[in-house]
């Protein structure tokens, strides 16, 4: 399913592909006014948005673990891609599988957004501060085992839905509390919902939190060079990291993985976390390194986590 939010007639110049959420369409925006600013042949009606239904986007009764995982939210773009009916896709990186299909790269990725998670509700100011017994919904596999690990007295139930759905549900009494990222919230003007930020040393994000990825065709040199300006070296160097760690775990949207890559005076600093789906053990490495190490490092790190955890670590309930 495809739609078009720009002018009808010519082919425009470049042609980006997304998801239809209010996230997604403004991550998709704000990839559009960039190309715009940084190129002078580029002007508003150049640039075409084109949002296609995805799988993920659809079936919203199940956990993303129940119907396929991450590549539930790229599918349908990438096979646009393949085809040529858009010219580069908008991704959060969050929602991208560790391998891409072949002749597809991500070689751009936008300058990061805050990577933190928020805890927001009407029943407490802090996560906390929840009574006992109280019920919080998350679609992440990730932010449940944190949850149950700090707080095994909490019901955690699985909460999916774009931002503003969620937030409906929360209104109506569905749960007592919800966790969204920061980054999200910072990218709707909404960052006045949240009841409390949560350090990254209480909620590890997830891998490539807050980073939004530009996907093209490998070898696609017109699109390359429109891409080259907006592409920012730190943030490519940490989700580096990060997906390193992933990708050692095989993981997926069935394992709760958290890791979190920062820079300074060139040199990168990792911390990279596992847990049992049911909160009731954690497992965490660190890593500091060169910024030309970054995959080494991450790839290290998960190596070690996924030697520490075992077979049957991440599958047990």
């Amino acid at each position: 399913m495809v739609s078009q939010d720009n002018t009808e007639g010519t082919r425009a110049k470049m042609r980006i592909g997304t998801r239809g959420s209010p996230l997604a369409l403004a991550q998709a925006h704000e990839t559009r006014d960039l190309l715009i600013a940084a190129h002078d042949d580029l002007g508003i009606d150049d640039v075409e948005i084109v949002v296609i239904s995805t799988k993920g986007d659809r079936v919203l009764d199940r956990a993303l673990s129940e119907i396929g995982g991450k590549g539930l939210f790229t599918e349908e773009i990438e096979t646009g891609l393949a085809d040529g009916s858009i010219d580069i896709a908008v991704h959060s990186m969050k929602d991208m599988p560790t391998e891409l299909p072949d002749g597809l790269i991500i070689p751009c990725l936008l300058p990061r957004e805050d990577v933190r998670d928020v805890f927001i509700s009407n029943k407490a100011s802090r996560l906390q501060d929840l009574p006992q017994g109280a019920v919080i919904g998350s679609a992440s596999l990730r932010r449940q085992a944190q949850i149950k690990f700090q707080r095994p007295d909490l019901q955690v139930v699985t909460f999916r839905g774009n931002v503003q759905s969620r937030l409906r549900k929360l209104e109506e009494d569905v749960v007592d509390a919800t966790l969204l990222a920061q980054a999200g919230l910072n990218r709707l003007d909404m960052a006045h919902v949240a009841t409390e930020t949560l350090s990254v040393e209480q909620m590890l994000p997830a891998v490539a939190q807050g980073a939004i990825g530009i996907e093209c065709r490998d070898g696609d040199t017109r699109v390359l060079a429109y891409l080259t300006p907006l592409a920012c070296a730190d943030t490519m160097a940490c989700v580096t990291a990060e997906r390193a760690v992933l990708a050692a775990l095989d993981g997926s949207c069935r394992t709760p993985i958290a890791a979190l890559a920062t820079l300074q005076d060139g040199r990168i600093s990792l911390r990279a976390k596992v847990l049992r789906p049911d909160g009731s053990e954690a497992l965490e490495t660190t890593r500091e390194g060169d910024v030309a190490d970054a995959r080494a490092l991450g790839q290290d790190a998960g190596d070690e986590l996924k030697q520490k955890a075992g077979p049957d670590f991440m599958t047990a309930e």
